[in-house]
């Protein structure tokens, strides 16, 4: 199965990790986009939050869901 959940995290972020344990879980398929090791992708995030570095930002298709408010 395709992952179509990207989640971008950083390993500083509780609510990352929450998000990340939820999704393994519920066993849904994601990948994961680590900002510490990618710091490029910080112009992503911007992009889908409207200017925030704010983590987790979770992108299923054309819904983007910023922070954590619980996978279901």
């Amino acid at each position: 199965m395709q992952e179509s959940i990207v989640i971008y995290t950083h390993p500083d972020c509780g609510y990352s990790a929450t998000a990340k344990d939820e999704l393994l879980q519920l066993d849904i398929p994601f990948r994961e986009v680590d900002l510490s090791e990618t710091p490029d992708a910080w112009q992503e995030v911007e992009r889908l939050t409207g200017g925030q570095r704010i983590t987790p930002v979770m992108v299923e298709g054309d819904l983007v869901t910023v922070g954590f408010h619980g996978v279901g």
